[in-house]
């Protein structure tokens, strides 16, 4: 049997310097990376300051028992393997160990092929839940090809620099509306990188206080503030080896956003309560739907985190800038919730297919996808009708103006410029299909406006 692929990181628990001497040689000669501790102090302080895939742990510790150290060993490091190493005399205790939590048994004397089965089944287990984990989270959600498949040049563009940086170790800032699916980028990335077989993990800064906040993100100990009963693990921690994705990070407070410098420039962060420094082994990714720069210019995002987070830029586009893939997108949708809903949908009616074609989006692929999943559930035919749709979708068709009616040229000028405004990225470039300079578009707009409030 060969080793794992990877080479991973283990802890070695022994007084008998002598065998610790043994397990190292063994296992640095398999490519992985050794510490060891020999009591229970100097095994608490490594896992502070480091995290471990798989520990070696001997029952006899001196004076020490090592199933004794066992429940701290897992409470301290949540997800660990623990292996222990055991004298045949003891094997009734080693499986004992074994129902607390232990992951497997090695007994003495021992083999490096012994130790290389240990090793295969840790990084097999450790696989299939990071593969579990990911899919957990894409239960209820497209698959990331399904909403970045495209016919726009400029979409394709956007996604041929993602997956060149996807295998690096870059930060990235995915910057775009939101719904535009930076999320569902970010995933297709990791699921691209060289951490792909470990955890991308996702914190959501807008959705917690400061304090809480950082303890999400960096974990606390028993008693650092009111109500942290337990030490906790924080998401740096559990996405180690792998990606931590910051989404909407133009809302991180402004107390966390040196602690997130410290992180990724040196790849240290502190737990809540806990004064020791603990190494992160993670790649950032980070979104953000907000203009950073103004926000460094009134103060609310510092200037060198911004640097830091902006090392590649990917930038999204609005779905109004993506009409060619507007009706591809919408189809696959519908062929995903007809098949989750078990329902026999199979397209739209020519009316709804050109309602969502004029409409604007401005909620973006999140927008049209919630659109087609309540098509689905609300059509009783095989076909989803414009009544089937959100009523925005019907108010923006009935508002449309039919060429040769009995309406004005400047309602028709006025209709034509909507139309370019809603399907362009930009101003700029809504003059540039009009033929005009931005700043008569801008007039135009404001003496429209104007008469609608009127």
């Amino acid at each position: 049997m060969q080793p794992p692929t990877d080479p991973v990181n283990l802890l070695v628990i022994d007084d008998e310097a002598s065998l610790r001497r043994t397990l190292r040689t063994a296992l640095e000669s398999m490519g992985h990376r050794v510490t060891e501790a020999v009591n229970r102090l100097q095994t608490l302080d490594a896992l502070k300051l480091h995290r471990f895939d798989l520990a070696f742990l001997d029952l006899r510790l001196g004076k020490e028992s090592g199933l004794d150290l066992l429940p701290e060993l897992l409470l301290a490091a949540p997800g660990l393997h623990v292996a222990i190493i055991t004298a045949h005399a003891s094997l009734d205790t080693a499986i004992e160990a074994i129902r607390k939590g232990a992951f497997d048994y090695v007994p003495k004397p021992f083999t490096p092929n012994q130790l290389r089965v240990v090793l295969d089944r840790s990084a097999l287990v450790r696989g299939l839940r990071n593969r579990v984990a990911v899919l957990e989270d894409q239960v209820g959600r497209l698959a990331p090809d399904v909403e970045l498949e495209t016919l726009e040049p400029s979409m394709q563009k956007v996604l041929e620099l993602a997956f060149h940086v996807a295998p690096t170790e870059a930060t990235v800032l995915l910057r775009g509306e939101s719904g535009t699916g930076k999320g569902v980028l970010a995933a297709a990335m990791h699921s691209r990188s060289k951490r792909a077989a470990r955890p991308l993990v996702t914190v959501h800064c807008p959705s917690l206080s400061a304090e809480l906040l950082e303890s999400d993100l960096f974990g606390h100990v028993k008693g650092a503030f009111t109500g942290a009963v337990a030490d906790k693990v924080g998401k740096v921690d559990v996405a180690n080896g792998g990606t931590l994705f910051l989404d909407e990070i133009g809302d991180l407070p402004l107390t966390l956003q040196p602690k997130l410098l410290r992180l990724i420039q040196d790849r240290n962060y502190e737990r809540v309560g806990e004064p020791v420094s603990r190494a992160a082994d993670v790649r950032i990714m980070a979104a953000t739907n907000r203009d950073l720069e103004a926000e460094v210019r009134a103060g609310r995002f510092r200037e060198d985190l911004l640097y830091r987070l902006n090392v590649i830029e990917v930038t999204l586009p609005p779905l109004r800038a993506r009409r060619k893939d507007l009706l591809l997108l919408a189809r696959h949708l519908l062929a995903f919730f007809a098949c989750q809903s078990g329902k026999a949908v199979t397209g739209f009616t020519s009316q709804a297919e050109a309602a969502m074609a004029v409409y604007a989006w401005p909620g973006n692929v999140r927008e049209l996808r919630n659109a087609v999943e309540r098509g689905v559930i609300l059509t009783r035919d095989s076909l989803i009708g414009l009544e089937h749709l959100p009523g925005q979708l019907t108010a923006a068709t009935s508002a449309r103006i039919e060429l040769g009616g009995p309406v004005t040229l400047e309602d028709v000028e006025t209709e034509h410029i909507s139309r370019v405004v809603a399907s362009s990225p930009s101003l700029d470039e809504a003059a540039k299909t009009l033929g005009i300079d931005p700043s008569t578009l801008y007039r135009k707009r404001k003496r429209s406006q104007s008469k609608e409030d009127a």
